[in-house]
């Protein structure tokens, strides 16, 4: 499995393997300080014999390609951020599951809203909770019961603490 990492991170990992192993280390010695399998180390070795300086060169990661292209998602970030009202929603709150009825509703692409989450995160988007606050809240009311009250209802002095 690829560690985590940059992909110049990595890049820099194999070098520092290889430098090790032509400083006469064994496969088992370089793959336990780099902190790899000593099959990998042999790779890394044969690819570099073979390639040169490109076998140092990390590929891109596998997997499904996005089913929105990169224009497709900026405009989901455009009417995002123009909020869910804009967007016929009855409340300003948007949920995985509305934005995945804007994608199905612009683009034609079904997402379930449970990946929605994960497009949002490629997207460098959080998912939050809203707070839930009382229109009738006094802070100034909560700040004054924190001050004099609090300290006199707690039972230790730290807080609670375990017997």
């Amino acid at each position: 499995m690829r560690p985590k990492g940059s992909a110049d991170l990595i890049s820099d990992r194999r070098r520092r393997a290889m430098e090790l192993l032509d400083s006469g280390l064994s496969l088992n010695e370089v793959g336990r300080r780099i902190g790899c399998e000593p099959s990998s180390v042999m790779r890394w070795r044969d690819r570099r014999e073979t390639e040169g300086e490109a076998a140092f060169d990390v590929g891109c990661s596998p997997g499904r390609p996005s089913r929105l292209r990169t224009a497709q998602l900026r405009k989901l970030e455009k009417t995002l951020l123009r909020g869910a009202l804009a967007s016929g929603y009855r409340t300003d709150l948007w949920t995985t599951r509305r934005i995945a009825d804007i994608i199905e509703r612009f683009f034609g692409v079904t997402y379930h809203p449970d990946h929605v989450g994960r497009l949002l995160g490629k997207m460098s988007w959080s998912h939050q909770k809203p707070e839930k606050r009382a229109l009738e809240r006094d802070e100034e009311a909560i700040q004054r019961w924190k001050e004099r009250e609090w300290p006199r209802v707690k039972k230790t002095p730290g807080g609670w603490a375990p017997i």
